[in-house]
């Protein structure tokens, strides 16, 4: 049977020149575990959450989706209609869904409340809503922190928490937008484990937009992309890591992580002792004794699991929260740029353009630079377009470009890579590359161990609210078991020196 079906659907955002999506004709068989690929801005996520009405893109479309057989969206319906309402009055019942980031889904302060939310709101009676609640906090282990505030769960189990939230509902397809991308390694692996006993053992059917394929496809049963507004069909076992495989250079020899051009000077531009910081007396110790010290010129990775800290020490560093004890010290701080993690913070103006000039008069840089640095990221042809409108992989770049165009001595970046395809990773390693070359010193916090062992010439790991360990890119990865890069295809290629 057909799960989901679209047919001659044709999506555009409002005041676009061209459709984001043009005469999609797909169908995904019931049972199906779909990995979606694209690049960044492909259409991906319009894609899917034209599939769940609730939250469908605003813009004009044509065409028809279905679920089941029941319409989800019918041409000549009004704008915003909500078709095929079917037993219970729940169209959520057919279709789930789960974000890309986990804060933006969880609506209630504590776990069991975030899980009985759904229900609750269709009316679902108390008996069958405590029992819903009860399997499914059972099914992915979620009684130990069944009464916590969702406020202190950490990333992994906030994204648990929004994939059990989905659920409860029973859903018979569930559709998520790369929800492994703000997870650290070993977060993300027991995530798509638990996604893929609830595709196997549940029978529900799972489609997965990712710019991770090497991760998801262990999971998937087939492979589609997202090309020219249209979906392709793919060979799965060209994102399946061979045994074969591993983190060798093309000739067989072991690769270098760290680059050979690495710099150390005896005065560090970021010097960080002993520090300890909580967000008020009452709450726990997000960092207890941290330790960092960062070389001029270099790039610096910081890696963790989700709730460890990592963001916190950026700030600390950026000067933008104050250490309750110990000591930081930024040499830099006086020409230093922040990309923090929501990259929608940076954004104040109405387009892309805007965007790009608002601190050209104090940076001194013109239109010229401008467009140059959107050529660069990707964004050229997009200037009118309003920031909400762009997928958040070009929200991503907009604000790397952004921050760039300043010229920067320092600069400090929360998961740079967030939803970013290979050729747009491509093209954010190749300009951090040109900054390092050029003096300047770079502080990075990611979860993706790939571009870090590529990119970084040291790394610190925290753990426990301090840091575990700071070792060269090269030791470090050697002697990790878990915290080892995904070989992936922007591996492969920047090794190979494309986008240099």
């Amino acid at each position: 049977m057909e799960a989901l079906t679209f047919r001659d659907f044709t999506f555009a955002y409002p005041g676009a020149d061209e459709p984001v999506l043009r005469g999609v004709d797909w169908t995904v068989r019931e049972g199906a575990f779909v990995l979606l690929v694209g690049a960044t801005g492909s259409g991906k996520s319009t894609l899917l959450r034209s599939a769940k009405p609730e939250i469908a893109p605003v813009g004009a479309r044509t065409g028809s989706v279905s679920a089941f057989g029941q319409a989800l969206f019918a041409e000549g319906a009004a704008e915003g209609t909500v078709c095929g309402r079917g037993e219970n009055d729940g169209l959520g019942l057919l279709v789930g869904f789960v974000s890309q980031s986990p804060e933006s889904q969880i609506v209630c302060d504590t776990v069991w409340h975030e899980l009985a939310f759904g229900l609750e709101n269709l009316g679902t009676p108390v008996g069958a809503m405590r029992r819903r609640v009860a399997e499914v906090a059972h099914f992915f282990g979620i009684e130990p922190w069944f009464g916590q505030e969702t406020a202190r769960l950490s990333g992994g189990q906030k994204q648990l928490l929004n994939l059990a939230s989905a659920l409860v509902l029973q859903p018979r397809v569930l559709l998520l937008d790369e929800p492994t991308a703000q997870l650290d390694p070993v977060a993300a692996k027991n995530f798509l484990h638990a996604l893929f006993r609830v595709n196997r053992e549940c029978g529900i059917t799972v489609v997965v937009a990712t710019h991770a394929p090497e991760s998801v496809a262990a999971y998937a049963t087939e492979a589609v992309c997202m090309r020219e507004g249209r979906v392709e069909a793919l060979e799965i076992s060209r994102f399946r890591r061979h045994p074969e495989s591993g983190l060798q250079q093309e000739d067989g020899s072991e690769s270098d992580h760290a680059p050979a051009f690495a710099r150390a000077e005896s005065a560090p531009a970021i010097d960080v002792r002993e520090v300890g910081f909580r967000f008020g007396r009452e709450e726990p110790w997000v960092l207890t004794s941290a330790s960092l010290s960062v070389a001029c010129g270099s790039v610096h990775a910081v890696v963790g699991g989700n709730g460890s800290g990592k963001s916190t020490l950026l700030r600390l560093v950026a000067g933008t929260l104050p250490p309750e004890r110990g000591r930081v010290r930024n040499a830099l701080r006086a020409s230093q740029a922040l990309v923090p993690q929501d990259p929608r913070a940076l954004f104040a103006c109405d387009s892309v353009r805007e965007e790009l000039m608002e601190w050209s008069v104090p940076a001194g840089y013109g239109e010229a630079e401008a467009e140059a640095m959107a050529k660069r990221f990707g964004l050229d042809g997009l200037g009118g377009r309003h920031p909400s409108d762009l997928s958040g992989g070009q929200q991503q770049l907009l604000a790397e470009a952004k921050a760039l165009l300043v010229r920067p001595r320092l600069l400090l970046l929360d998961e740079p890579t967030k939803g970013l395809d290979t050729a747009a990773k491509l093209a954010v390693a190749a300009s951090l590359d040109e900054e390092r070359r050029r003096g300047t010193t770079i502080l990075l916090v990611s979860h993706d161990l790939s571009f870090v062992s590529c990119m970084a010439d040291a790394v610190t790991m925290l753990f426990d609210g301090e840091d575990a360990c700071t070792e060269p890119t090269d030791a470090f990865f050697a002697g990790n078991l878990f915290f080892r890069p995904e070989p992936d295809e922007f591996m492969r290629r920047w090794r190979k020196g494309d986008g240099r």
